[in-house]
């Protein structure tokens, strides 16, 4: 197997509520290899968007630590860190958070030249990721424009913009219907072997883990392997 592309090591996150101490996860381990695909499920408040945002560097832990592409995340100070994940790590939300003034080719623009490529470089690259994702022909739609299964990919491929080491996924198929679910997992494999890139993908949808290369369970405060195929 290839070196991690994402470790957390002794991961944990307390919230403080008045005088008690709310424990959301503790001890958490885990690993993100190159080319794999690997879900994380649990129900509706087990912490899974919590700690896929502490993987992201979008949130701090209470202890542990995280390295991205071999760099420890949660030391740095949040200048680098936002750096650093803008060239590193593509995010895909529930809800696409596409800029609704831009079209799909300037949202999947944007995050190159906010890391300083030119207008021209930008542009031909994405043009390039949305005929990866099937939208060429909708590049100049804005995101009302779109499908919510368009919309979902232009999000992909925004999220590949920066050639990122791995891709973190929140709930991507959560607001789709199962046909456009099911094109969404597809063009996920897809782009897994075709740029042999890591995805990092959290769900309460367990009919996602036909699919996946490996699986965990966030339950009890606790991260757990999950045996496919049984």
């Amino acid at each position: 197997m290839s070196n991690p592309v994402l470790v957390s090591r002794g991961l944990s996150k307390t919230y403080r509520d008045g005088k008690k101490d709310i424990v959301v996860f503790d001890d958490i381990n885990f690993e993100l290899h190159t080319s794999e695909a690997v879900a994380i499920v649990g129900s509706s408040g087990s912490g899974k968007t919590t700690l896929l945002n502490l993987l992201a560097g979008l949130d701090r832990s209470s202890s542990g630590k995280v390295e991205i592409d071999g760099q420890d995340w949660l030391s740095m100070k949040d200048a680098k860190r936002s750096k650093l994940r803008n060239s590193t790590v593509g995010f895909v939300y529930q809800f696409h958070h596409l800029l609704p003034e831009f079209s799909a080719l300037e949202n999947v623009m944007m995050p190159q030249l906010i890391a300083g490529v030119s207008n021209a470089k930008a542009q031909q690259k994405a043009l390039g990721l949305l005929a990866d994702v099937g939208l060429t022909d909708r590049a100049q739609h804005r995101p009302a424009q779109l499908s919510g299964g368009e919309r979902q990919r232009v999000a992909i491929a925004r999220a590949l913009a920066n050639d990122p080491v791995c891709v973190l996924m929140d709930e991507p198929t959560g607001n789709l219907d199962e046909t456009t679910s099911k094109d969404i997992q597809q063009l996920i494999v897809k782009l897994k072997h075709e740029k042999q890139m890591a995805f990092l993908i959290v769900t309460h949808d367990e009919k996602m883990l036909t699919w996946m290369d490996r699986a965990y369970r966030l339950s009890q405060k606790t991260l757990n392997s999950i045996a496919l195929g049984e």
